[in-house]
C-alpha cells in the first residue's frame, strides 16, 4: 500500500495536490483543477477543510523517514 506525503518539489500551498499527482502519474496541474471543481461542486468549506486538515497530519517524505 502507498503512503501519501507533501511534496516539496510540486508545491504551490502545501503540496498535498503536487503529491497526488505523484501518485497517480499525472500533471500536477490537472490535479489542482480537478480539487477546485469538487471545491466548486460541492462547496468550499468540506474540501477546505480537507485539505487544511491535510496539510496538518501528512508529512513530507524526509520527515516521515
Amino acid at each position: 500500500m502507498k503512503k501519501i506525503y507533501r511534496s516539496r518539489k510540486n508545491k504551490m500551498i502545501a503540496g498535498i495536490c503536487g503529491a497526488a499527482s505523484e501518485m497517480l502519474n499525472v500533471d500536477p496541474t490537472l490535479v489542482r483543477l480537478g480539487f477546485v471543481l469538487i471545491m466548486l461542486i460541492t462547496g468550499l468549506i468540506p474540501i477546505l477543510l480537507t485539505y487544511l486538515i491535510g496539510w496538518i497530519i501528512i508529512p513530507y517524505k524526509d520527515e516521515a523517514e
